[in-house]
């Protein structure tokens, strides 16, 4: 059901727009905080939309400041720009900088442009430096963006060491299901969804928060569980609301003004 079926729903029960608006948003914004926490939080994305405005006022002053180039591209690659980031960091990387930090975000970037071999590269290359960078977010990367490239194969080979090297990642098994059933492997990839959801439910509240998201993709029908029992809910307070708005008097005239009949009678 769309929002704006669901506003017209509610306002056709309530006579009040604006409320049911206000009502629908309410509930949406509800749900999302209690189950996938998809919708972006406000503040956060206007202090990055911040932060990315004065390092690139820092870059035009000074355009060899490599540690404010470095903090761009990272805002860059969070928000997908994946071939911006890469014009950001190649000066880095030019001018001396093969810390696996600025290799695996340049390799990140390049393989999210497209650029696969160099991409891989210089994954390739951090993984040297250090091979458990971020407790296996190299291979993570690389399962990542191998499945969206439609690479299952390399996908399964990268996600398998990453689960393997880091126990009860829901992300990790729930991206290795996905890739499990892209590569034929039905039944491992039920395995692995399930495995992932087991790990959520036996893990610690605050990575329950953090991978929420990864857990409820590995089981669909719980969003769609809660999402009708909120439906309910909402349609319970929408008659609660109608209820207590004063009945109509079926024997009153729409016509009679009560201040114009004073009018008449002085």
């Amino acid at each position: 059901m769309s929002t704006w079926m669901l506003w017209m729903i509610v306002s056709l029960f309530t006579g009040r727009p604006l409320l049911s608006l206000v009502l629908v948003f309410g509930l949406i914004w509800a749900m999302d905080r209690f189950t996938l926490q998809v919708l972006p939080r406000p503040l956060r994305v206007i202090g990055r939309w911040r932060r990315a405005g004065q390092l690139e006022r820092v870059l035009m002053n000074n355009t060899h400041d490599r540690r404010a180039r470095f903090e761009l591209a990272e805002l860059r690659v969070g928000q997908g720009r994946y071939a911006t980031a890469v014009e950001l960091l190649k000066p880095n990387l030019e001018a001396g900088d093969d810390d696996v930090d600025t290799l695996f975000l340049l390799g990140v970037a390049y393989l999210g442009a497209g650029e696969v071999a160099k991409g891989e590269l210089l994954l390739d290359e951090a993984e040297k430096v250090n091979p458990d960078y971020r407790q296996g977010s190299i291979e993570l990367e690389r399962g990542r963006l191998r499945l969206a490239q439609g690479d299952a194969k390399g996908a399964v080979e990268a996600l398998e060491r990453f689960v393997k090297g880091r126990h009860g990642s829901i992300e990790g098994r729930t991206l290795l299901a996905k890739a499990l059933d892209k590569a034929g492997r039905d039944a491992d990839a039920a395995l692995m969804r399930d495995e992932a959801w087991k790990d959520y439910v036996a893990a610690p509240g605050f990575q329950r928060r953090r991978e929420r998201m990864w857990a409820w993709r590995a089981r669909p029908s719980r969003p769609i569980t809660y999402a009708a029992i909120a439906l309910v809910v909402l349609f319970l307070g929408v008659q609660a609301l109608s209820t207590l708005q004063p009945p109509a008097d079926p024997y009153a005239d729409p016509y009679d003004d009560p201040y114009a009949a004073g009018l008449e009678e002085e």
